[in-house]
């Protein structure tokens, strides 16, 4: 049986278009995703950036589960550093309320920004020891008391929310936070592929079910990939070059939204290492590394994140995904 396929959204903005314009974009596409069966649908966390629209992800979690009925909506994730722990309880905590069971918190230590940017948005600290004790809080505030475990605060607001919460990263010392917290595990592999089989398998030899801030019985892990599917391997390849030149831009030091797509056999240096982790083709050739890629890490569920210049380009990678895969 094939392993659930989600999606990871970071509301990306084309050359000539707006924020407002790719928020919107991103909304349909929600839908979209909804209905063809796709298990959940995350927003990421990205702060002073030309190309993403991602940054309040709270308000984009919130509008994405009030236009979709099924699909689970979350973060992937809060970069908890950035925030007071107790106000994302109460965030997260009203969005639960707001829209049931749907909601997930996943968690990351990354700032998702540059330096300069995170210290003005510094709130927490990102050492493994207080991420790991701010976990604990949050997961006491969510609690039916709605009462931190470490310090006398209450939260009316986010009181028997239980809301599911998950830890990201793309190391291994990520990977042995969440496995001796006992919490599911979201490895970034679609952009920090390296440490990937090493993150997995500290993850799970590392997973204590006993923790008092364990969520699961056993381990789970949730692993990135790059997508585009289109009906051909060409045109495929052709469209992944919009993410080739953000990447390449990302290296050189460059500020653009995100590029139409170019000729492959025209390009240069867009073959980063860092895009390793893909599945671009036919829906034949999709499926075929998709699955090959679930075998290697048996991840338990893949989350997949498709950029592309046009919004319709997205769109259709998504459902001829979903009509091969499902």
């Amino acid at each position: 049986m094939s392993v659930p396929l989600s999606i990871l959204d970071l509301v990306s903005i084309p050359e000539g278009s707006t924020a407002r314009e790719a928020m919107a974009s991103s909304m349909a596409a929600a839908g979209t995703a909804d209905r063809l069966g796709y298990t959940r649908l995350w927003f990421a966390e990205h702060h002073n950036t030309m190309n993403l629209a991602a940054s309040a992800t709270g308000h984009l979690i919130g509008r994405a589960a009030s236009v979709t009925e099924r699909i689970r909506v979350g973060s992937g994730g809060v970069m908890l550093p950035n925030h007071a722990p107790l106000m994302v309880a109460e965030e997260y905590g009203t969005l639960a309320n707001f829209h049931g069971g749907r909601i997930d918190l996943g968690l990351g230590r990354a700032p998702g920004t540059d330096m300069m940017t995170a210290r003005a948005l510094s709130r927490s600290s990102a050492e493994p020891q207080e991420f790991a004790q701010n976990i604990y809080d949050l997961q006491g505030w969510f609690s039916d008391e709605g009462a931190a475990r470490s310090v006398q605060i209450s939260s009316a607001v986010s009181a028997g929310t239980e809301v599911p919460i998950w830890v990201l990263g793309s190391t291994v010392n990520g990977a042995s936070i969440a496995g001796q917290l006992g919490l599911p595990f979201s490895v970034a592999s679609h952009f920090a592929p390296d440490q990937l089989d090493d993150a997995i398998r500290t993850y799970r030899s590392s997973f204590n079910a006993e923790a008092p801030t364990a969520q699961i019985g056993e381990p789970y892990v949730m692993a990135g990939i790059n997508v585009m599917v289109a009906d051909s391997d060409a045109e495929a390849e052709r469209e992944f070059t919009s993410v080739g030149q953000m990447f390449a831009d990302v290296s050189r030091g460059r500020s653009r939204k995100i590029q139409p797509p170019v000729d492959p056999a025209e390009a240069r240096g867009l073959d980063n290492p860092m895009l390793s982790i893909r599945a671009v083709g036919s829906p034949q050739t999709a499926v075929r590394q998709l699955t090959e890629f679930v075998e290697r890490t048996g991840t338990d569920e893949v989350i997949t994140t498709t950029y592309a210049y046009d919004p319709a380009v997205r769109e259709r990678s998504l459902r001829l995904l979903a009509e091969n895969w499902f």
